[in-house]
């Protein structure tokens, strides 16, 4: 699923295309749902909350989008095929005389009053990317979460648009065990680790390959995520993977055994190939 640094750049492209201008195409292909009252308004700003998108109009009405998976947005030149918004994947289409922006299989999206956001957002937590991120405040608030601390993490009630990745890497980064209870982690720790995941994801914002060792080649951008099976860039030893949290709601975490103390509770040590490579007795799904 993107993270809230991918949907904050999707954000910016889109506001840089279509801010200010009339709206003269709106479509949701979205079962019986309706995005004409969007036509004739003015695009005043396109937003991210998290991995959530706020595309916000100055008559009052906001069109909600989420990701999930698989979703993205395009942005294709008039009179360009792709403009004519004729793929089976298209979910929603907004277009101005410049440029026509493509929601394609999206997992949300939906027109709502600006004055309802909340009702989408409502629930999340501060956002990472927020420049005025209070990581010490927000590890106050963990001081009573018995989940692991991983679980905690991608909770995006706690703090929205931290994913798979970001857990991983930054949980790597600082040494810290991810199935450590929340409330059983120093205070001064999960505030260093929101920090650092605050300040990377908000460099990534900028790029389009995510990146925690500040190389973007596909393959050198990871310490542990997606490199169950191959050897720690640190020590050397097996990077795994295993879950956090409890179904159906359980995600995939990556991790150093040796460097962040020990095996996951639900890992039984088996050797993992490297993903790609055939069967794992890991978890696949990332």
């Amino acid at each position: 699923m993107p993270e809230g640094d991918t949907v904050r750049r999707t954000a910016n492209r889109l506001h840089a295309a279509l801010a200010g201008a009339r709206v003269e195409r709106a479509e949701l292909r979205w079962g019986e749902r309706d995005a004409s009252p969007m036509l004739g308004s003015t695009t005043t700003e396109v937003v991210s909350r998290g991995k959530h998108l706020l595309h916000r109009t100055d008559t009052g009405w906001t069109l909600h989008t989420h990701l999930r998976m698989e979703g993205q947005w395009r942005i294709a030149a008039p009179g360009s095929p792709e403009s004519a918004g004729r793929s089976r994947d298209v979910r929603a289409l907004v277009a101005t005389e410049a440029w026509t922006a493509l929601g394609l299989r999206l997992g949300v999206a939906e027109l709502l009053r600006t004055a309802d956001e909340d009702t989408v957002v409502g629930h999340l937590g501060p956002d990472v990317l927020d420049p005025a991120f209070d990581a010490v405040g927000i590890a106050a608030t963990l001081r009573w979460d018995t989940r692991p601390v991983a679980e905690a993490l991608l909770d995006q009630r706690v703090v929205a648009g931290i994913g798979t990745f970001w857990a991983s890497e930054g949980l790597f980064v600082e040494r810290l065990f991810p199935w450590r209870p929340a409330n059983d982690v120093p205070a001064e720790d999960l505030a260093r680790v929101l920090e650092r995941i605050h300040r990377l994801m908000t460099v990534a914002v900028g790029h389009a390959i995510q990146s925690s060792t500040g190389i973007r080649r596909l393959g050198q951008n990871a310490y542990v995520h997606a490199r169950s099976g191959r050897p720690c860039r640190r020590c050397g030893t097996t990077v795994r993977v295993a879950m956090v949290g409890t179904a159906p709601r359980e995600r995939t975490i990556f991790s150093c055994p040796a460097c962040q103390g020990g095996l996951a509770p639900t890992d039984d040590g088996r050797p993992q190939r490297p993903l790609g490579s055939g069967p794992s007795s890991g978890a696949r799904r990332y």
